[in-house]
Order: structure tokens, then C-alpha cells, then sequence
């Protein structure tokens, strides 16, 4: 059975970061995908659907929940371990109820909890616009990507806590801070 740990954060929050490190320093028991990774290795690929994703990315848009589904959901199966860190997702109220649907009739993947890296929309903003990764790093975009985050935050947050899954983590910390802290609390879980 796979064990899955979502990770949500800001952009910039350090997420992908985090979970890269967590999967690093027990790369026998845990790996780690990153939405953003997939999608852009998809965009790389010069695929007709890299096409239409990076039609939605370079403008700071979601990409259209099937596609978002189909890459993770491939990705959960065919990891090497059984330990899943997913960072990025969901991103919209669509996205999170079309994951729990697929989860409720998977019996094979287990939704062990939502982690969510905490930091506020100042520091956010520096660490985005300080680092050049491409068009998602323009203010117009990064301010729209951090509206397509909060927008839905308040509703994903409640439907996880509902399910008690959700835990937050202070992102405003040193990196390392942060990493064994997570780390500690997915071991809890697995």
C-alpha cells in the first residue's frame, strides 16, 4: 500500500525544497514528486500536451484538472517505494475533490496527511522574485500565482481538517528546522 503525504505551501514557501531533502536522507523508504516538476518536465518534452500545459503555467493559471490527475495518479503508482512526499497539489477545490474521489476508490493509495508550509505573502514574494527560474518569476505572475493559492486555501484547509489531516509547519525558519521537523512527523506516520 502507498502512503501518500501531500505538501502545500505558498510559491516560494520551500516545499519542494523540504520534501527533496525529507526524500534525499531516506531515499530507501521515501520519494518525492513535485507537481511543478512534472508539468514542466512534460513542457521540456515538446509533447502536444507539454503544449497545452505551458499554456496555463507561463501565465501563472492551473492546469486543467485531468491532466493534473492523470500525471500524479502515474506518478503514486509507479513510485519505486511506498512512501509518497506529492508537493504542489491540489491547488484548487476541483483539483482536491477529484484527488479524494480517486482516493476513495483506490484502496491501493492511502492519503496519510496534508502538510502545509506556512510562510506569509512578504517573504513568498522575496524568496520568488529573488531567484530566476523562468516566466513564473515576473511580479504580474507571481502575484497571480499567490491569488490562485489563497483563493481556494481557507476551503482546502477546513476539508482536511475536517478529516484531520492537515498539519502545519512554520516555512519562515531555517531550512533545516523546517526539514527535520516535517521529516519527524511523516516517520510518525509511517
Amino acid at each position: 500500500m502507498k502512503k501518500l503525504f501531500l505538501i502545500i505551501g505558498a510559491p516560494g514557501s520551500g516545499k519542494t525544497t523540504d520534501a527533496e531533502m525529507i526524500a534525499a536522507r531516506n531515499s530507501d523508504a521515501i520519494v518525492h514528486y513535485s507537481t511543478g516538476d512534472l508539468l514542466r518536465a512534460e513542457v521540456a518534452s515538446g509533447s502536444e500536451r507539454g503544449m497545452r500545459i505551458d499554456s496555463f503555467i507561463s501565465r501563472g493559471m492551473i492546469v486543467p484538472i485531468e491532466i493534473a490527475i492523470e500525471t500524479i495518479t502515474s506518478a503514486i503508482k509507479a513510485a519505486p517505494s511506498d512512501v509518497i512526499l506529492f508537493d504542489g497539489y491540489p491547488r484548487s477545490f476541483e483539483q482536491m475533490n477529484e484527488l479524494d474521489k480517486f482516493l476513495q476508490h483506490d484502496t491501493s493509495i492511502v492519503l496519510e496527511s496534508v502538510i502545509e508550509v506556512v510562510v506569509s505573502e512578504e517573504v513568498a514574494r522575496d524568496r520568488v522574485l529573488g531567484r530566476s527560474r523562468g516566466a513564473d518569476d515576473k511580479e504580474e505572475v507571481f502575484n497571480n500565482r499567490m491569488n490562485v493559492y489563497t483563493e481556494p486555501l481557507s476551503t482546502i484547509q477546513a476539508f482536511y481538517e475536517e478529516k484531520n489531516l492537515l498539519q502545519k509547519i512554520n516555512g519562515e525558519r531555517s531550512i533545516d528546522a523546517i526539514v527535520d521537523e516535517m521529516e519527524a512527523f511523516i516517520k510518525t506516520k509511517i
